[in-house]
């Protein structure tokens, strides 16, 4: 039987840290699947019991100490669970869940890739590179097969000219260079993948998920990026039903405990 699930994607910048944010996620937007990015934590440390006490039975993570982390968190159940090491790093950046009706949900978190935009000045940057052209030989190695593929999380990539507050003053900042965003273009390109955003929003319209904490009000400057990604293959796409950026997230500040600078990203879709 179909049911319409909504899936949300966060990075939420140290799940241990941000419970309370979690918490009112969950009273503000009642998802049925959360994927979390940088949750910063080992799994033996991982908050589990915290986590199920919000309402999700059914939780997958991959975890390190301090750094990246990934996590899927269900209130329905989960088929089996996949950790991908990808560009050949022990990273935890990836993570995956098989849904009830045999969709797959990869949960990613691709490498920021430093300040400057040089693979060879800066090696965190190449590393990006090679991070996004692995996602896409993976990609491809499903265009036979199929599959109903959902990918979601913090892809680091602002893609779009109306994805950044200036493509004009962007073009040479780590995020939005065309060396990028060509690659993010590739795995688009690999199975013709629905980026579900622009599949509700148009692409002349502007549209972030993320603000720096240097901007003090960022409200008012409003200079964000679109680095937040929810995308579905395409026999997927008349399945998808509403999608919005919760932006109000991003003023969060409960028990003392400030926002992420990212906000959720939500998708309703009928599986």
């Amino acid at each position: 039987m179909t049911k319409t699930l909504r899936i949300v994607t966060w990075n939420i910048n140290s799940v241990r840290l941000r419970i309370p944010l979690l918490r009112q996620l969950v009273k503000e937007l009642s998802p049925d699947i959360v994927c979390l990015q940088e949750t910063k934590v080992t799994d033996g440390d991982f908050p589990l019991e915290n986590i199920k006490a919000l309402g999700f039975p059914h939780v997958h993570f991959s975890g390190q100490k301090s750094y990246n982390g990934v996590a899927i968190l269900s209130k329905i159940p989960l088929g089996t669970m996949d950790r991908m090491s990808v560009a050949e790093s022990e990273d935890k950046r990836h993570i995956c869940a098989l849904l009830p009706d045999g969709t797959e949900l990869h949960n990613f978190y691709v490498p920021a890739g430093g300040d400057i935009p040089d693979p060879v000045l800066n090696p965190a940057y190449g590393f990006k590179l090679r991070f996004v052209e692995h996602m896409t030989r993976w990609a491809l190695e499903h265009k036979k097969s199929g599959k109903k593929l959902i990918i979601v999380g913090d892809f680091n990539i602002a893609p779009l000219h109306h994805d950044v507050w200036s493509h004009k003053q962007l073009l040479n900042v780590v995020s939005h260079t065309p060396a990028e965003v060509e690659r993010l273009d590739a795995l688009k390109d690999s199975l013709s993948w629905c980026d579900v955003a622009r599949h509700f929003v148009n692409a002349e319209e502007k549209l972030y998920s993320w603000w720096s904490y240097r901007n003090r009000d960022w409200r008012k400057s409003n200079r964000g990026r679109r680095l937040d990604h929810i995308w579905v293959t395409p026999s997927l796409t008349p399945a998808l039903k509403s999608f919005r950026i919760h932006s109000d997230a991003r003023d969060w500040n409960i028990d003392t405990v400030g926002p992420s600078d990212h906000v959720p990203v939500v998708v309703d879709i009928a599986l």
